[in-house]
């Protein structure tokens, strides 16, 4: 029977495990996660900013279906209490207007850019929120249509759709790594290794198809366990620091509007701030410094003085009375097109000697690369590969997205 193993239960790899388990057996998924403290990194700390349109052409079939996704799936099961889903009103906060001509893309992340670079042109009207603190000669322009951005918190959706894969039978084995891949007869995938630290038991589980959605640490996954490739996956890491507050100006009552807004106002760095349902704000935008730890080590301590930074940002953004309710640090795989590789891995990429069954029996799937935009692309880039691994009619086109590896 076919098996599923998914490395990494992020909120890629639960995600895909979500959809996996509409159209095969649950018990025949597995996820296999090596971190002691599940949603350790950005799946947990990341801002939970969703867009409909704010992509490159590539990604924009997979950007609206993804986004459709996530408000059918908070329609459906009460996502405005329980992950906190919320249309959002975006706007660009500068102390100038934004100059003319200037384009989004890849770079902006990678240059301490503004994620508003990657909107579409600003819309008239202004509709700024109440917690924003402003000053003399500011500048507020709106940068989103209506229905077209969305906020939640996603520490809340990875636990939910967690826990929903858990009742449908999705076996999770967490604190568990994966250390080697096995063949059967004919030379194909059948089955893989894990090693469960704890109690220091290995087992065999059974797999004919193995999706690899390890987030940064994706490559070192491929490398180990097909050795004599000789490719590897083109993936790498940009780290970033946030907190979240709470503020007296920030209520978020019944039918309060959420706000996302993005900052290049003085602060060395491009403040992003979102309000969410729960009375939170995040911020972040302090990117790069830390170096990628090894994937078992749980969550990282953030760099001295990052949150001192962080902390009097959003004191100036939004006054003095700021709290300070936890504070992350988030390693965002990103790759140097900027746009996530979805797909599968040729058989001849796996290395001599190994195979993989054809078509919707077998495979090596890679579902990684997303950078700033996984928590947005989480549910389509899920379903993608459920759809891609099934041999199921694609809902989005990801032809664009395949993998690069060197």
């Amino acid at each position: 029977m076919t098996s599923t193993v998914i490395i990494g239960a992020g909120i890629i790899g639960v995600s895909t495990a979500y959809y996996l388990s509409d159209h095969q057996p649950p018990s025949m998924v597995h996820l296999v996660e090596s971190s002691p403290e599940l949603f350790s990194s950005a799946s947990g700390y990341a801002g939970g900013f969703l867009a409909k349109d704010w992509f490159k052409p590539q990604l924009l079939s997979l950007g609206a279906l993804s986004f459709e996704l996530h408000r059918q799936l908070a329609a459906t099961h009460g996502g405005r209490e329980k992950w906190h889903y919320s249309p959002t009103t975006s706007i660009n906060y500068s102390s100038t207007p934004r100059r003319p001509g200037q384009e989004g893309g890849a770079d902006w992340l990678r240059h301490g850019g503004s994620r508003a670079e990657a909107a579409p042109d600003e819309r008239e009207g202004v509709d700024a929120p109440v917690w924003l603190q402003r000053s003399e000669g500011d500048h507020v322009e709106r940068v989103s249509d209506e229905g077209t951005t969305a906020q939640l918190d996603p520490l809340l959706l990875c636990r939910w759709l967690l826990e929903e894969c858990r009742k449908r039978g999705v076996r999770v084995h967490q604190q568990a790594t994966v250390t080697s891949v096995s063949t059967d007869l004919r030379g194909e995938v059948s089955s893989v290794r894990i090693l469960e630290a704890e109690a220091g038991v290995e087992t065999d589980l059974p797999c004919t198809r193995l999706v690899i959605a390890a987030g940064a640490w994706s490559g070192s996954v491929f490398k180990k366990l097909f050795r004599l490739s000789g490719r590897e996956l083109e993936v790498g890491c940009l780290a970033g620091h946030s907190v979240v507050v709470r503020t007296k100006r920030w209520k978020a009552s019944e039918g309060e509007k959420c706000h996302a807004v993005f900052s290049v106002a003085g602060e060395g760095f491009a403040a992003e701030m979102f309000s969410r349902v729960g009375g939170e704000i995040w911020l972040g935008g302090l990117n790069g410094g830390v170096e990628l730890p090894d994937g078992n080590s749980g969550r990282v301590r953030v760099v001295e003085g990052a949150t001192e930074k962080l902390t009097e940002a959003a004191r100036r953004l939004l006054g003095g009375d700021v709290q300070i309710v936890k504070e992350g640090l988030c390693f965002r795989p990103v790759t140097m097109e900027g746009l996530p590789m979805v797909g599968r891995v040729s058989d001849d990429d796996l290395g001599p000697g190994v195979a993989t069954r054809p078509g919707a029996d077998g495979g090596v799937y890679v579902a990684t690369g997303h950078g700033p935009w996984g928590i947005s692309l989480s549910l389509g880039t899920g379903l993608m590969v459920a759809e891609l691994a099934q041999g199921r009619r694609l809902s989005a086109d990801v032809s664009e997205l395949g993998l690069k590896m060197k």
